[in-house]
């Protein structure tokens, strides 16, 4: 009665074990990055794009994380499969980067299960030609099930600096039910948000412990006094930050 939270709690203990120096390596490159106040953006598309939501403007998230939305990715487009055009539309994913105030030293995100659409391909690519960082947080055994939609035959996974394995399935369905050919319950946004907020954490407790103060954290809006430091912490990260208040 309760396969879907099974199959997440053993895919969890897979990335736990399986993914641990590459979160590890990621807690080092978010960290040195916001010790330098440079920014941290995170970009996916239409339902990948839930993690980029997730990670901006959080109480107890990172200011200085910068989500890339573009509008024809977003849920709310209808008809709703002009999402799935837009990501494969080759060049979509330069323009996104043109509009985005990379620099050197950066660090984007970006997340894609299955790694192969031109939007995450070309958003990746021409951040790494400005310098920046690249994270792919993608799942491997379904990105190299297919064949990249990109010119260059690339898929996410190949032209990232660095990978995170979501460890999901093919096809994102976690749990098959008797009588239905397609696996249900998508694994993705609840291990991709474990993911990212264990980076959260790890990098909090990483600047806490090299003396950084304050350590970039929002303060809930709801609470007494919140919205007075999240504009002290806001000021002080200003430089890393490309969005209003």
């Amino acid at each position: 009665m309760f396969a879907y939270f099974q199959r997440i709690r053993e895919i969890l203990s897979q990335v736990e074990e399986l993914e641990s120096t590459s979160l590890a390596q990621a807690v080092e490159i978010l960290s040195d990055a916001i010790k330098k106040k440079q920014a941290i953006f995170i970009f996916g598309a239409s339902h990948a794009g839930i993690l980029a939501e997730e990670m901006f403007y959080r109480a107890g998230g990172l200011v200085s994380i910068n989500p890339i939305f573009g509008r024809e990715l977003m849920l709310d487009t209808r008809p709703i499969s002009a999402t799935s055009r837009m990501e494969r539309l080759v060049g979509y994913g330069q323009l996104l980067a043109k509009k985005t105030p990379f620099k050197v030293g950066d660090v984007l995100i970006v997340h894609s299960v299955s790694g192969r659409n031109p939007v995450a391909v070309d958003l990746a690519l021409a951040a790494k030609e400005k310098g920046v960082y690249v994270m792919a947080l993608t799942n491997l055994t379904y990105s190299r099930a297919t064949r990249s939609r990109h010119p260059s035959g690339h898929r996410l996974c190949e032209v990232a600096d660095l990978v995170l394995d979501n460890h999901g399935h093919i096809g994102d369905g976690a749990c098959q039910v008797p009588g239905i050919e397609q696996p249900v319950g998508p694994s993705s946004t609840v291990i991709g948000a474990c993911i990212l907020n264990h980076l959260v954490v790890e990098v909090s407790r990483n600047l806490a412990q090299s003396g950084l103060s304050p350590v970039p954290i929002f303060y809930s809006a709801n609470l007494d006094g919140g919205d007075d430091k999240n504009r002290q912490i806001y000021e002080t990260y200003r430089e890393a930050i490309h969005y209003d208040l």
